[in-house]
């Protein structure tokens, strides 16, 4: 990796040779991404969790000493909010998906940068 007295290490690989070596920055399939920190059980807890709640909810609305239209009304807002909760998490999965988009947006210019980028070019 060395072109004379004057090398330097930078996050990416030197392209060509002599005069003519260019810096080329990692792209983002060569770094190591970090894995997500939630795991099976996780997801197993909470989707569990979601059925228990549910189940009791609809069990209380079938056995409550009520009218019909009681428990129509109740039974109308439980299928409510369940969707809400749906709804709800795909529009913070969205946010946080479209917020890792622009983060890698970023991290291209900046390795486009990078890539154009000689750090023996005299300066004018």
């Amino acid at each position: 990796m060395s072109t004379g007295t004057h090398a330097v290490e930078y996050a990416g690989r030197w392209v060509g040779r002599g005069r003519g070596r260019t810096l080329v920055a990692m792209t983002s399939t060569e770094k190591k991404t970090p894995s997500s920190p939630t795991t099976t059980a996780f997801y197993a807890q909470a989707a569990i969790s979601f059925g228990l709640a549910l189940v009791a909810m609809v069990g209380a609305v079938l056995y409550l000493p009520v009218d019909p239209w009681i428990r129509a009304f109740l039974a109308l807002g439980t299928l409510y909010l369940t969707t809400s909760a749906f709804t709800l998490a795909k529009c913070v999965r969205d946010a946080q998906e479209s917020q890792a988009v622009m983060t890698r947006l970023d991290q291209a210019r900046v390795d486009a940068i990078l890539s154009q980028h000689d750090p023996f070019r005299p300066l004018a």
